[in-house]
């Protein structure tokens, strides 16, 4: 396992980052709570040390999971939760009033077992709270140590310049993968300029960029992927399936999964530092792991991004 520094931090993280949203068993299939907790520790024997959750997982099933399986473990890991995202019945709402970070931060602590968080994240945008009024909220809570350092997820360069002013961000985790890449354009490069770390969601697009599906599934109906993700549209399948031969070729030479191929491209990308990858079982969680080992050359990237632009243009930007 390789390890990268997030900027204006002393956290050094893997590059791959276990990203637990199955874990909560609410939105991506049934997932056994034993089942994850020994992949949990597999991805930390492994070499991960990064770990992604938010209250919202789940209703804070998954947040649970975690503190059960990093128990006598806490001082070998990274730790990253979330605030501003309820769970409901049916739905996700954006909450970031100052009271519902103050109950959000000490539920996930009692539910992580842990007395600080080492980065805790905006989740989404709340248009109805004052950004001014949630930061504020945040910053005193991190001065009496509930958390170390401060990141934002699903933010506008807008929202980031507005936040920089009020507090120290030094982290963005956005939808990125192959085949989602509009952060490029002005995201990367404001990351970029103001030494801010880029730990990438949706690396494996909804697990299409395993290449394990190559007809379009039918998931069962708690799984929703297909509803987060539009690349299970018979329409944008067939476009992306070039793309999954083009990652067989190289897969092939590499004498790896297609999966590293679509890690190791996003690993090479500027200003990322992690891509969280989700597992469900060990054995995915110890091959994510394996995946930093990867290294595509320059001219592997460039006939990637050759094809991405001219054949998947209206899909991937």
């Amino acid at each position: 396992m390789n390890y990268r520094n997030i900027p204006k931090t002393e956290l050094k993280v893997s590059e791959i980052c276990l990203g637990t949203w199955a874990m909560g068993n609410d939105f991506w299939g049934d997932v056994d709570d034993d089942a994850s907790i020994r992949t949990i520790q597999a991805a930390l024997d492994s070499g991960i040390n990064f770990i992604d959750t938010a209250p919202a997982y789940g209703a804070g099933h998954a947040e649970s999971v975690v503190g059960k399986a990093i128990k006598g473990r806490r001082d070998k890991v990274i730790l990253g939760t979330k605030t501003g995202v309820t769970r409901t019945s049916d739905s996700f709402l954006r909450d970031l009033r100052p009271e519902t970070i103050l109950r959000e931060i000490d539920e996930s602590l009692s539910r992580l077992g842990t007395d600080y968080i080492d980065l805790y994240q905006i989740h989404w945008p709340d248009v109805n709270t004052p950004l001014e009024d949630s930061l504020e909220t945040l910053l005193k809570l991190q001065e009496q140590g509930k958390f170390r350092y401060l990141g934002v997820s699903n933010f506008t360069t807008e929202l980031m310049e507005q936040a920089k002013g009020l507090a120290t961000i030094v982290s963005l985790q956005p939808n990125y993968s192959m085949l989602q890449r509009k952060i490029e354009e002005t995201l990367v490069p404001y990351c970029l300029k103001n030494e801010i770390g880029l730990t990438t969601y949706g690396t494996l697009a909804g697990g299409l960029l395993t290449g394990k599906y190559r007809e379009l599934p039918n998931f069962d109906e708690n799984d929703n992927r297909s509803r987060f993700y539009n690349y299970y549209r018979p329409e944008i399948w067939s476009q992306i399936q070039g793309l999954l031969s083009l990652l067989d070729v190289l897969a092939e030479k590499y004498k790896c999964p297609v999966s590293y191929i679509a890690i190791a491209w996003a690993l090479q990308q500027p200003g990322i530092v992690s891509v969280l990858v989700g597992a469900k079982n060990e054995e995915q969680a110890i091959s994510n792991a394996a995946a930093s080992t990867i290294k595509l050359t320059e001219g592997e990237i460039q006939e990637i991004d050759r094809y991405i632009r001219k054949e998947l243009a209206t899909v991937a930007f």
